[in-house]
């Protein structure tokens, strides 16, 4: 996988994981199940302390819970970087404006496959709902997490990685 291609898939699992785009998932029973769980939006920002460093910055929209849901991230710009979807044994991921979906067996893998790491799927839900949930190798700074704002630390495994999400209001 090229960096590019690699860079955008790891920003979006991220994102997807702790948290408005111009793409929105098709409207279905499940999407309508998803719609009435949980939905958030906002920035974020995901920094990698790596060879060399690595930063990451989008807005997004997440829809739904741990165990199905989408996420929509954004650029800067506007335009749609890429558009996550998950539910029950299926992970899709489409990057920007490219027709082409990939697809795996779990959000645990896409995350996987897309950072080199695993990801903490439920420990991040719960975070955004204001619960402390440890998970190995992370710390979250839930502190500012009732104006909107989360923390998370990733010390193991290296790299270090900080996660900042900033909640529209």
């Amino acid at each position: 996988m090229n960096c590019g291609r690699r860079r955008a898939g790891a920003l979006a699992v991220w994102a997807a994981l702790a948290v408005a785009g111009c793409a929105a998932p098709p409207r279905t029973a499940d999407s309508a199940k998803v719609a009435a769980d949980q939905r958030w939006s906002g920035r974020l920002a995901l920094q990698v302390e790596d060879a060399p460093s690595q930063s990451f910055y989008a807005s997004f929209e997440l829809l739904g819970a741990a165990d199905r849901g989408s996420l929509t991230l954004t650029t800067p710009i506007g335009s749609t970087a890429a558009v996550l979807r998950w539910e029950p044994g299926s992970a899709t991921l489409q990057q920007g404006g490219n027709a082409e979906v990939r697809r795996f067996a779990s959000l645990d893998e896409l995350a996987a496959r897309a950072t080199g790491t695993p990801i903490p799927v439920a420990g991040l839900f719960d975070w955004l709902a204001g619960k402390p949930s440890a998970i190995p190798g992370w710390e979250p700074d839930l502190s500012a997490q009732p104006e909107g704002r989360i923390v998370a630390t990733r010390r193991q495994p290296l790299p270090v990685a900080t996660l900042r999400v900033v909640l529209e209001r």
